[in-house]
């Protein structure tokens, strides 16, 4: 897959599986990376802050463009991380933003296994056929949680908020000459059936819950023509823009981009008639200072 039309100034020949955006060594658009930001102004993670990691922005936001199937992997919760890599954890949810055939997702297996099988399958290739293959549509939402084994197939266009974390072990590979990390993975992975069930909770006109667990929610917005926040929320608040452009603060917006509320912020307004937004936070209760209006008064 390509970075367009998220990313039309990339060449379009040059195929790019995935894009970071809350990584420590992003850019932002004053010109400093995050990292240095946060270490510099550390109140502006607020309560969304992870104690041990202060200048680590706790959740990552990836946009991935599949064109083949990903490896077969695994993701250590934040005990294991912590004991092995002095990382955190990595629970995570994709939210589908374009399939096409085949797209499908593999999260789990169809049948319980047991380490044992597990490592032989994935060294003869018979995991492919154990994991649960399921397809999944635009504006699906998939929770995956640490220790969960899974893989993303073709044709999708994902965006992926997670715990900010690397940590990957990979299981099967489709016979690529990389690394497995089998030993790690036995340790980590849940080997039975999928059991997660998503909920959606409707919060008001326009605006939809979709992902709620102690690491982050996850709202999806519909913006008929603004979208209004109070300010002086208690962490932190993640906007993706998925579809549509406009001004958010009075500033130029565009679908693929991904704009940093510190905490404590103060309103703003983001005039997009129609876009589409994914919201991302920590937090015990819903964000209590967003509206979404018609923007006539």
């Amino acid at each position: 897959m390509h970075l367009s039309p998220f990313f039309p100034a990339e060449p379009a020949s040059a195929p790019i599986g995935e894009v970071w955006f809350t990584a420590e060594d992003n850019l932002t658009s004053i010109g400093k990376p995050l990292q240095s930001l946060l270490a510099e102004y550390p109140g502006m993670l607020g309560t969304g802050a992870d104690p041990k990691h202060p200048s680590l922005c706790p959740l990552l936001v990836k946009l991935l463009f599949t064109s083949d199937r990903l490896s077969v992997q695994v993701h250590p919760d934040d005990e294991y991380a912590a004991q092995h890599h002095q990382s955190l954890g990595k629970t995570e949810a994709w939210y589908v933003m374009d399939s096409q055939p085949p797209g499908e997702v593999a999260i789990g297996f169809r049948d319980p296994i047991t380490p044992e099988r597990l490592e032989s399958s994935a060294r003869s290739g018979e995991i492919e056929q154990l994991l649960d293959w399921r397809k999944v549509s635009k504006g699906d939402l998939v929770f995956v949680p640490a220790g969960t084994v899974h893989a993303i197939g073709a044709g999708l266009t994902i965006c992926e908020i997670q715990e900010n974390s690397d940590i990957t072990y990979r299981l099967y590979d489709y016979g690529r000459p990389r690394e497995l990390h089998l030993k790690r993975g036995k340790e980590v992975s849940t080997l039975t059936r999928y059991t997660q069930v998503s909920r959606t909770v409707e919060l008001s006109p326009g605006r939809t819950q979709i992902a709620d667990c102690p690491y982050f929610r996850i709202e999806r917005l519909a913006v008929p023509a603004q979208l209004r926040a109070k300010g002086q929320n208690d962490a932190y608040l993640l906007l993706v823009c998925l579809e549509g452009k406009g001004t958010i603060a009075d500033e130029p917006f565009a679908a693929g981009q991904v704009w940093f509320v510190p905490a404590q912020a103060r309103g703003f307004v983001v005039d997009g008639p129609h876009s589409e937004w994914l919201l991302a936070y920590k937090a015990d209760e819903p964000y209590a200072g967003l509206s979404l209006n018609s923007g006539i008064l």
